[in-house]
């Protein structure tokens, strides 16, 4: 592709309505997006198992939560059991 055939695509975006994938973000951070987009959803699961900070017992409870590859671990403090 010469300069100019880059130069005359990247024009045709401007000041357009697009689309991309969150992974392909440089700036800011993906996670910093997530963040501000979903940090405050609240996700549901299962707790499968408790994790060991230094000398509190369990203080990190393994969740299960269904969508995802593998398990979350969350501060037993900020768990809240469900009613049902």
């Amino acid at each position: 592709m010469r300069a100019d055939e880059h130069e005359e695509g990247v024009r045709c975006f401007s000041s357009q309505q697009v689309q991309f994938h969150i992974k392909d973000v440089y700036v800011p951070e993906p996670d910093q997006i997530l963040m501000e987009l979903h940090g405050q959803d609240l996700l549901q699961g299962r707790v499968v198992d408790f994790s060991d900070r230094g000398g509190t017992r369990k203080a990190f409870a393994v969740v299960e939560v269904s969508g995802f590859t593998g398990p979350v671990v969350v501060p037993v403090a900020k768990v809240m059991r469900l009613e049902g």
